[in-house]
């Protein structure tokens, strides 16, 4: 079948005309998302099972994702593979749809080491969402509190509004929302659509995005920033639910909401998160 071409999608190879350097080697990279993984897997419980995954841009063409069906928790070296994105984003901006067999075999086909496991199947929203200008690391979970919003009628409200201001400072003051579509090739096709819409509308890029019925991924430049968006993202949706069973929530105002995301001092505390979060941030949400 032949579906629309995508609108909108950044011309040329992985990262062309971003000019954006490696941020640091190969191995720090893989070493930076195994910590993320771990973090998000099981300091936060945002991912059981084989649940999420975690990107890392290496250069304009390549990128580290968790391997298919590996644990975030317990994510091991060898479970990060390598790939090259530009077969990737030649079928996204391409005007054929792909089987099932197919993108198996693309998959199998864009790893740099023909031994290792096999990527995860969003590995294309991932190579998109990484030509982004400085967006060098990606992080997707299954949290349950986000889901518990996005699995009901409230989820609108949600991705455009905000309940309190650190939502805004690493969330984004609102989050593109994703319909539920078949994840994978789809899923990639819709969001880089949805996500260009944000940008054109906003004039910025979003920190968080959000997948009915599914769950929430984060975008920065370094993974503290990542981990302090999806960290949010599940405490804001706490927030929503409990304040929903007592007649809520109260959002703030939308002229609030701005200010507080263009305060100079706000600005400074998203720079702080260049340095490592603290020990004692990484406590079980359900204490």
């Amino acid at each position: 079948m032949r579906g629309p071409p995508l609108e909108g999608m950044p011309a040329g190879p992985f990262g062309k005309k971003r000019n954006i350097e490696p941020m640091t080697s190969t191995e720090d990279i893989r070493r930076l998302l195994l910590d993320l993984a771990h973090d998000l897997g099981d300091g936060r419980h945002m991912a059981i099972a084989g649940e999420g995954n975690v990107s890392g841009k290496l250069d304009d063409r390549h990128f580290l994702i968790k391997a298919s069906g590996a644990r975030m928790s317990t994510l091991q070296p060898e479970e990060l593979v390598g790939v090259d994105a530009r077969p990737l984003l030649a079928v996204l901006e391409g005007e054929e749809d792909l089987t099932d067999e197919e993108i198996e075999r693309l998959l199998l086909e864009v790893r740099t080491d023909p031994d290792a496991l096999k990527p995860s199947v969003e590995s294309l929203f991932h190579a998109w969402l990484l030509t982004l200008p400085g967006v060098r690391i990606i992080g997707h979970v299954h949290a349950i509190a986000v889901n518990q919003v996005l699995c009901s009628p409230r989820k609108q409200d949600f991705a455009v509004r905000r309940v309190i201001p650190d939502q805004v400072v690493y969330c984004g003051v609102e989050s593109v929302l994703i319909p539920y579509v078949d994840p994978g090739f789809t899923l990639a096709r819709y969001m880089a659509r949805e996500v260009e819409a944000f940008r054109k509308r906003t004039g910025v890029l979003p920190k968080t995005i959000l997948l009915e019925n599914h769950g929430v991924i984060a975008l920065g430049a370094q993974h503290t920033e990542v981990i302090a968006a999806l960290a949010m993202a599940e405490k804001a949706a706490r927030i929503f639910v409990g304040a929903a069973t007592l007649g809520g929530p109260i959002f703030m105002d939308e002229s609030e909401v701005y200010r507080i995301a263009g305060r100079t001092d706000e600005h400074h505390r998203q720079r702080m998160l260049e340095r490592h979060l603290p020990q004692s941030d990484h406590a079980d949400p359900a204490n």
